[in-house]
């Protein structure tokens, strides 16, 4: 349940939290934590209190993104806090159902970019390859809100043959990442399926998954899972950590058996008000992650998916917290802040403006404490100068 600080480095298990101890039985197996999920009004009154405007969105939330949250990632809640951190990316609230003018049904222009159903190709030489539209939890600004869940206003219907003869006739596709939906949700066979038929393919060189079961599951993460992920090498996992609190003894240790089995982690938060849009609160984030072995990879600014504008932040709150870690903090802690292009744009890097000017002959440059350094842009040597040079290299033995 709610603990004393968010910025503790500790990590700690908050089992059996909202379950009876009788539940720890079970508690390690992973199926035991999908069966048992929150998913409906009266087993989250059967917890904690809800304000009115939660208790509306739970009412609403079976129109446009279904609810359901591990028992593992339910113990993080606050009962006492309406702004809990963990309450506002999992638990419904009214004004999902309000759609702001610029908002989108799909904010990343992925169906505009889907040569087969379930495969987006937007970038060159890589596809992202939406395999379920299931996950273990359901964050609520979930940028794939149309599709996952099973309540949305489209359904996934990923051709999987096709998509596979897709990757095959196009030998620029040298990446390919798995998404959805969580596609850790599948059991080891169906998943060694898919990844061994993609390393099949000559011209692939790498693999990426994209999941947040390491974060709402740990327990999925098996080391059954990890001898099978080890034999798809080079494979790379994206997962998706917003707050320090996620970060729990189970997720580190999750985390640790991936790390062992030779697979690079990186992290992907998503800035949201009210959860992780200050300097603090990231700097800890970004800490415990390093302590898990995961590299913060990307900070994306929230995409304008309809019903999220009561979580969503300028984008100056993002610049001003790479601010705040750039020269603070360990480089490899600091993520790249991104926005997703509305509409198909794909990823844009910001960064706060450390040039000052730059002409033909320099670039002005501040640092960290706002102090100004020049750099000059490199001298062309003069042919005479040059032939000089050239002189003196040969007339001596």
């Amino acid at each position: 349940m709610g603990h004393s600080s968010d910025l503790d480095p500790a990590f700690r298990s908050h089992a059996p939290g909202y379950w009876p101890a009788e539940a720890m039985t079970d508690w390690h197996e992973h199926a035991w934590q999908l069966k048992n999920r929150v998913s409906s009004l009266s087993a989250l009154e059967s917890r904690i209190k809800l304000t009115d405007e939660e208790r509306a969105g739970v009412l609403l939330a079976g129109n446009k993104l279904a609810m359901s949250i591990t028992p593992h990632f339910f113990n993080l809640i606050d009962p006492n806090d309406p702004n809990c951190p963990i309450r506002r990316q999992v638990i419904p609230r009214l004004e999902e159902a309000w759609d702001a003018p610029e908002e989108m049904a799909d904010p990343c222009g992925e169906d505009s970019h889907m040569p087969v159903p379930g495969l987006v190709h937007r970038y060159p030489d890589r596809v992202l390859f939406l395999v379920t539209d299931r996950c273990a939890s359901y964050c609520r600004y979930c940028t794939r809100s149309r599709v996952v869940s099973g309540v949305g206003e489209q359904h996934l219907e990923t051709q999987w043959e096709a998509a596979f003869k897709y990757l095959e006739e196009h030998t620029e596709v040298r990446d390919v990442l798995l998404s959805g939906g969580d596609p850790l949700l599948f059991s080891d066979a169906k998943l060694e399926k898919i990844l061994s038929r993609i390393r099949a393919i000559p011209h692939i060189q790498f693999l990426r998954i994209g999941s947040r079961i390491p974060i709402f599951l740990p327990q999925r993460i098996t080391p059954e899972l990890c001898e099978m992920l080890k034999k798809y090498h080079p494979l790379f996992i994206s997962v998706h950590t917003n707050h320090p609190r996620e970060l729990t003894l189970e997720v580190k240790e999750a985390l640790g058996r991936l790390a062992d089995a030779g697979i690079p982690l990186g992290n992907q938060s998503v800035l949201l008000k009210g959860v992780n849009d200050s300097v603090e609160v990231q700097t800890a984030l970004v800490h415990k992650l390093l302590m898990c072995r995961v590299r913060p990879y990307y900070l994306y600014q929230c995409d304008l998916i309809r019903g999220s504008s009561h979580l969503r932040t300028s984008v100056s709150k993002g610049l001003e917290i790479i601010e705040g870690l750039r020269g603070h903090t360990t480089g490899y802690a600091i993520p790249q802040f991104v926005i997703d292009g509305p509409g198909g744009g794909g990823k844009i890097p910001l960064n706060p403006n450390y040039v000052v000017h730059q002409d033909r002959d320099k670039t002005v440059l501040r640092n960290y404490e706002g102090e100004i350094f020049e750099y000059p842009e490199p001298t062309i040597i003069p042919g005479t100068e040059l032939e000089r040079l050239k002189e003196e290299s040969t007339c001596c033995p």
